[in-house]
């Protein structure tokens, strides 16, 4: 199964793996997924860490070589994913997670998030 980590769930795997649930390790560590980031994570996490947000202190350029190498696939950003915002609920009013929800949908890909407001949309999204 093709996994889409939103943000918080890739910096937690990253610096501070005891915050992810036990069903997020779970899937995370199954040879059988394929685990996939966004490229707007690391736009939310370049524009967060700027402001000076003590919860996105990561290098996001180490951060992505991290993930890279460790076998994950990048999704780019598309205009089929920013157009399909326009179709969603206003459920959410993070842009961030907008496209991550947005992406899911377009791609079938299983969006993996910890935020109830995002488990709300209909689609392919779980909350671990």
């Amino acid at each position: 199964m093709r996994l889409l980590l939103d943000t918080h769930l890739l910096l937690w795997a990253a610096v501070e793996p005891g915050r992810l649930s036990s069903a997020a390790r779970k899937l995370m560590k199954d040879a059988g997924n394929e685990l996939t980031f966004s490229a707007a994570s690391f736009w939310e996490i370049a524009i967060k860490r700027s402001l000076g947000r003590s919860d996105f202190r990561v290098d996001p350029r180490l951060l992505r070589r991290g993930l890279l190498d460790n076998g994950y696939s990048e999704l780019l950003i598309g205009s089929d994913h920013a157009l399909a915002i326009d179709g969603l609920p206003r459920l959410h009013k993070d842009p961030f997670d907008r496209i991550l929800i947005a992406q899911a949908m377009v791609e079938g890909i299983t969006l993996l998030t910890a935020d109830p407001l995002v488990a709300q949309y209909s689609g392919p999204i779980r909350r671990v």
